[in-house]
């Protein structure tokens, strides 16, 4: 008898596939953009650097003065490279240009290395967020509208001035660099993250607990696309593929090495 396949599985709220959330700290955003930060800035104070379960990089808990007399607004930012406890963050227009400060990027001069980037004005970061990326300020419109900026990826974007971004690199980097050594290691590493781990590949299984298995070799057997509209014990390979095969500029390159 045949099983209940990944995909059917995926759809139902179980241990194996249920995030969790009560091991998560806050999730780290910049403040509601206010008045303060568009005329001047307002100043915090790292009361912590903290560790978040299946988050790579730390946090840093920012204590600022909130709007309700003898009250303490708590912030937590993703930490820079450089943070302590102790420093004070500058978050406005007329911060100074200093690690772990926030300013517009417009406000930024060209070449500064910035991260935890605002894609649209008051989104509250979205961009370089991961452990040791950053990006790099290219240039300025004339009249400060737009700004482009060189993401990790390399590719280069005009992302609107207004848009918030914390001077620095995001801290943690060089983790991927640790070796995993055993399965365990990475069992865990998976788990903090409620990922499926193992997985085990459809083309291994008999025809009665996957789609893609059977046969006297390991292949599928049939083309590995499937509708959106497919039901969940026939969804599973290339969903709703845009294209399949080689790249034709890539296949061209092969016969020119042979």
């Amino acid at each position: 008898m045949g099983k209940v396949i990944r995909p059917q599985r995926k759809g139902k709220k179980s241990g194996a596939f249920k995030v969790y959330k009560h091991r998560r700290i806050a999730p780290p955003k910049y403040r509601t953009l206010d008045y303060s930060e568009r005329e001047g800035y307002t100043q915090g104070v790292v009361k912590s650097i903290l560790h978040e379960s299946g988050r790579g990089a730390p946090l840093a808990k920012v204590q600022f003065k909130s709007q309700i007399r003898y009250q303490q607004d708590n912030q937590y930012f993703i930490a820079t490279e450089g943070v302590y406890t102790g420093q004070k963050i500058y978050c406005g227009d007329k911060a100074s240009i200093a690690v772990g400060n926030v300013l517009p990027i417009n406000k930024i001069p060209e070449g500064t290395t910035i991260c935890n980037i605002e894609a649209r004005v008051g989104d509250r970061g979205c961009l370089s967020r991961c452990s040791g990326t950053y990006c790099t300020i290219i240039g300025h419109s004339d009249d400060g509208a737009k700004t482009r900026v060189r993401l990790p990826s390399g590719v280069r974007k005009n992302l609107p001035g207004q848009c918030r971004a914390t001077i620095g690199v995001i801290a943690g980097g060089g983790r991927n660099e640790k070796p995993i050594l055993k399965a365990g290691v990475l069992f865990h590493k998976h788990h903090k993250k409620r990922n499926n781990f193992p997985k085990v590949r459809g083309v291994t299984m008999n025809p009665v607990d996957h789609p893609h298995g059977g046969g006297n070799q390991q292949h599928m057997g049939k083309p590995g696309t499937c509708s959106r509209q497919a039901p969940p014990g026939q969804k599973c390979g290339l969903i709703a593929a845009r294209r399949t095969g080689l790249i034709r500029g890539g296949q061209k390159n092969v016969k020119d090495a042979k």
